[in-house]
């Protein structure tokens, strides 16, 4: 590099995003990652002893996954390429393939591929990494914000360590940021903030270092007298500041958190996850599906009103939209999470699937058969079978095959309109010595 490119690279650095100016060059530079790369863990000393093997690392946006590969780049002996899953296809993995074991055969350097947002590649492109990774040509570092286990393929995965990186806490956050206004590097010090502010931005970056950073130089570029304030951040905040992933592995982990919440009768936290998923653009209607299921898989017959209310309040969202379709989902979320909770018919449905699964398919019982022809009533389908409104609504008669007589798949619970149903079921299966009726009406 002679001076003129000295120069400009200074110069660029210079003008470089905050963000990327305050990006760490050591472990001891790193926050908030303690326990995956502190001096004692695994990977600190694979790093610190150069014997780094592949590994995945997982975690959402802002955590450090591109950090750390910067920091092995700049720690190790190794020579680093860095790749991108979502602008490179496997063309691109065979040239930098080829470079790698011409380096190695000319110097002995290994070489470290950092492939970014590798779950980006499908199947038959993460199958080109496996012979290079086997081999040793490369040590890949792959980065991502999905579950491996769902989007990188078992065999390339089973080669990799998976290294699982945390959301960053606000008070590692406000740590960068009170790091980045003193770096000489950073905002250097002419620029000011109180802890307030400064766990407002930390708040509103939801563990994204990067996005913490870049508010904070907005904020800086509006100070007044130098004083980062809270009025500041308000002025330069973008509306819907939550960050909710409507198809990754976090919009997952918040359905499912919203929807064991109104299982657990939890209706304030019900809430609180309700309204992360709208705040983040959340499609109502798929959360509308999720209310339905949950009506009938969780409360079912504790309370039947449940469902009925459920797909009447989609309809009505249907009629008003958005933003007035909240107050229903809200209504609708508040009924369900107090509601009582049953899942017996569910369970009865499961336990009788099994049981169809081990028994396949038996005969069913002459008496229940249809005799539509004189053919059927010769062989005695549909004979003895007493039909119920003759009896007053309830005729005990058996009506499972008869390998599976007394067998009960539906166990009501003793919550809401289920114990009533309980009580009757309690009624109508106790043993009776026989009934009288007319069956003339028997169909």
């Amino acid at each position: 590099m002679d001076l003129f490119d000295h120069v400009a690279d200074q110069e660029r650095f210079a003008n470089a995003p905050l963000a990327d100016r305050m990006r760490p060059h050591t472990l001891d530079d790193v926050i908030g990652q303690d326990a995956v790369c502190g001096p004692d863990t695994f990977l600190g000393k694979a790093i610190l002893a150069d014997r780094l093997p592949s590994l995945l690392l997982w975690g959402p946006p802002g955590s450090g996954k591109t950090t750390l590969a910067a920091v092995v780049a700049e720690t190790t002996s190794m020579a680093f390429v860095s790749f991108s899953a979502v602008l490179g296809g496997v063309k691109d993995v065979r040239r930098i393939v080829a470079d790698a074991q011409e380096r190695q055969r000319l110097t002995a350097q290994r070489t470290l591929l950092f492939v970014d947002e590798i779950h980006r590649f499908n199947k038959a492109q993460q199958d080109a990494f496996l012979p290079h990774v086997e081999r040793g040509t490369v040590v890949l570092v792959g980065a991502t914000t999905e579950n491996p286990s769902f989007e990188v393929n078992s065999a390339l995965r089973s080669r990799l360590r998976v290294i699982r990186l945390t959301r960053l806490e606000p008070n590692d956050l406000v740590e960068i940021l009170t790091r980045a206004m003193a770096a000489e590097h950073g905002l250097r010090g002419r620029v000011h903030s109180e802890e307030g502010p400064l766990l407002r931005i930390a708040g509103w970056a939801d563990g994204d270092a990067r996005r913490a950073l870049n508010m904070l130089e907005a904020a800086a570029a509006h100070a007044e007298d130098d004083q980062i304030t809270d009025d500041v951040i308000v002025r330069v905040m973008e509306s819907g500041g939550i960050r909710h992933d409507k198809s990754g592995d976090d919009h997952y982990d918040v359905v499912s958190a919203l929807i064991k919440s109104m299982r657990g009768s939890d209706v304030d936290a019900s809430l609180y996850y309700l309204a992360r998923m709208l705040e983040g653009g959340e499609n109502p209607r798929f959360l509308l599906r999720r209310l339905i299921i949950f009506a009938s898989e969780d409360i079912g017959n504790a309370d039947p009103r449940a469902l009925q209310l459920t797909v009447t309040g989609a309809q009505g969202f249907d009629r008003v939209g958005m933003p007035e379709g909240r107050i229903i989902l809200a209504q609708l979320c508040t009924f369900l999470a107090t509601a009582p909770k049953s899942n017996r018919s569910y369970v009865g449905l499961e336990t009788a699937a099994s049981d169809v699964k081990e028994t396949g398919a038996l005969e069913v019982p002459f008496h229940l058969r249809n005799a539509p022809t004189g053919l059927e009533a010769s062989l005695g389908y549909g004979q003895g079978y007493r039909y119920p409104h003759n009896y007053g609504g309830y005729v005990n008669q058996q009506y499972l095959p008869d390998a599976l007589e007394g067998r009960v798949f539906y166990e009501p619970s003793q919550n809401g309109y289920e114990a009533r149903i309980a009580q009757w079921l309690d009624r109508q299966r106790a043993p009776t010595d026989g009934q009288e009726g007319d069956d003339s009406d028997s169909a």
